[in-house]
């Protein structure tokens, strides 16, 4: 059956959707772990932590859907990697995992009695559920550009091995704080929108102040580690975009400093960076300035411009091998087949603006700013 896209360009199609998805988790339920990281630090008494959460509780169930989507996108396109990626670093997603459910029984739970200590239990459930999420993100991003310790045998049959205290290397802390220190921006910079103005915001700008300035410094250090650093891995000899999915037919060597070569390729890829330094800037100057749509919308464009720098940095590159570069995978030998990438982007094309023309008809509904006096009145809220 002739399709009207050719297989090259359906793969580089999904790798730029996979992109998106992770943005748009990033953008959304980033904000929603950030204010769950701040909750404790910006709220001290019981009003003040409910109207916090009250902040993303009409929204944070949607939000999450794009994490889903996501894994659901790598499993589908890009089964290489599913398989690779969610086997090795399992305990890592057990973690993860174990943080995110922490979210929901908090939400739920937190206002079944009044009791304090049964309240600050589950306000600290809410940190965890935050801030380890956002931790552990950032630190499988950073083990990722240093390459993950996996190898495939001549069967494709994968074997890790490295183990949960490998993946916290200087590199990779950098990186997770840096994914911390950017979602607690977004959160405050949220915060800043929907929480009543007085304390609650006042401390916000205070910790989302640091945490841009954080930012801006991890970001500066994970590129000149990237620069300078022992990362990266480089193509070596011809390869065939349009070709069938196998790891082991491309030659794939580490290389020092490749992680740049894209750069010098495409010009036009330092937007991202530029776009992580400059939206976080203007976040830091929007929160000095008291001006909550340019901290949020700062803070917006700062994690774009972040997350597209990984993208770009490494492409064709999806997962690299350290310990066997020859089994990394990469856009054009880990995707799935040319017709389920066909089919999967009809079904895309038709179901993703539906999901995001009904989550903005959700937040046009549901703004207006969490208040203390609402929560009085208003028995439907947490």
């Amino acid at each position: 059956m002739e399709l009207p896209l050719d297989y090259a360009t359906l793969r580089l199609i999904w790798w730029g959707l996979l992109g998106v998805l992770l943005i748009g988790f990033a953008l959304t339920d980033g904000f929603d772990l950030g204010v769950g990281a701040l909750l404790p630090f910006v709220a001290k008494t019981d009003e003040e932590r409910r109207a916090v959460i009250n902040t993303i509780g009409a929204t944070w169930e949607g939000n999450q859907v794009w994490f889903i989507l996501g894994g659901g996108a790598i499993f589908a396109a890009w089964p290489f990697v599913y398989a690779v990626s969610f086997s090795g670093f399992y305990l890592a997603m057990f973690l993860v995992l174990s943080a995110l459910i922490l979210r929901p029984v908090a939400f739920k739970y937190r206002s079944k009695r009044p009791h304090g200590k049964w309240r600050t239990a589950w306000d600290w459930a809410l940190f965890i559920g935050g801030f380890v999420p956002a931790l552990v993100f950032g630190v499988a991003v950073g083990n990722v550009l240093l390459g993950a310790p996996f190898r495939l045998d001549s069967n494709l049959r994968s074997f890790y091995e490295g183990h949960l205290l490998g993946l916290f290397t200087p590199f990779s802390l950098i990186c997770g704080l840096l994914s911390v220190a950017m979602l607690v921006l977004h959160g405050a910079a949220w915060l800043g929108l929907k929480a009543e103005r007085g304390v609650i915001g006042d401390r916000a700008r205070r910790f989302g102040t640091i945490a841009a300035i954080l930012s801006l410094v991890l970001f500066a250090a994970g590129g000149l580690y990237v620069a300078f650093g022992p990362l990266g891995f480089r193509i070596v000899g011809e390869v065939d975009p349009n070709g069938w999915s196998n790891p082991l037919r491309t030659a794939v060597e580490a290389a020092p400093g490749a992680w740049l070569d894209n750069y010098g390729r495409y010009p036009w890829m330092v937007i991202a960076p530029a776009l992580g330094f400059l939206g976080t800037a203007a976040a830091l100057v929007g929160l000095w300035r008291r001006s909550e749509p340019l901290a949020f919308g700062g803070s917006s464009v700062g994690t774009l411009g972040i997350i597209s720098t990984v993208g770009l940095s490494m492409f064709p590159f999806i997962l690299p091998s350290s310990i066997e570069p020859q089994s990394s995978l990469t856009a054009w030998n880990a995707s799935s087949s040319h017709v389920t990438l066909f089919i999967m982007l009809v079904v895309t094309i038709i179901f993703l603006p539906l999901i995001l023309l009904y989550t903005s008809w959700v937040y046009k509904v549901l703004w207006g700013r969490s208040t203390t006096a609402a929560l009085r009145t208003n028995p439907d809220l947490y």
